[in-house]
């Protein structure tokens, strides 16, 4: 089964083993019909839990886990990351992709020159910025239809524009 991490635990939260977890989810509705999630430091030595509860706030989620049923339970999983079986995610509208499928992916300028892959990707409030890593340096790249200009999700590569600032020739 293929996961993926959607948080990571912050604190404890309340007397009674409740967690808050730090958000990756851009949309929290995808918890509302989750059974369970895996925990840990890393997805190979994680442990699933099923959830008792969830309330969701911005940003942040608190989870109530089986099985933890204390705050020192619930503290000694501080650190760890939460993770959901990818099949539980709904499928995107055509030409709308979730950060784990742009992370990776080759990027080529429209004239075919590599400028290396898509490391990581953060939101900035009115797009996502897309952080290119190649041999020479950092690019970062706006998600927004002038610069990005094909995504083939089948050869995992991208097409760009650099606009003026974005890179040196």
């Amino acid at each position: 089964m293929e996961l993926l991490e959607i948080g990571r635990i912050i604190r404890s939260h309340g007397l009674t083993g409740r967690v808050k977890v730090l958000s990756y989810l851009e949309s929290q509705d995808v918890l509302d019909n989750l059974a369970e999630v895996s925990v840990g430091r890393s997805i190979q030595e994680a442990a699933t839990f099923p959830i008792d509860s969830v309330q969701t706030g911005r940003g942040c989620f608190i989870l109530k886990l089986g099985g933890i049923e204390n705050t020192d339970a619930a503290s000694k999983l501080v650190g760890s990351s939460i993770w959901m079986p990818l099949e539980k995610i709904k499928k995107l509208p055509d030409g709308e992709y979730y950060w784990h499928d742009i992370i990776g992916l080759e990027v080529f300028t429209e004239e075919g020159r590599i400028l290396g892959r898509i490391e990581s990707v953060f939101p900035t409030g009115s797009n996502d910025v897309y952080v290119c890593r190649g041999s020479e340096k950092e690019i970062l790249l706006p998600a927004i239809d002038d610069v990005v200009r094909k995504i083939d999700m089948d050869h995992r590569m991208m097409v760009v524009r650099l606009m003026k600032g974005l890179a040196d020739s």
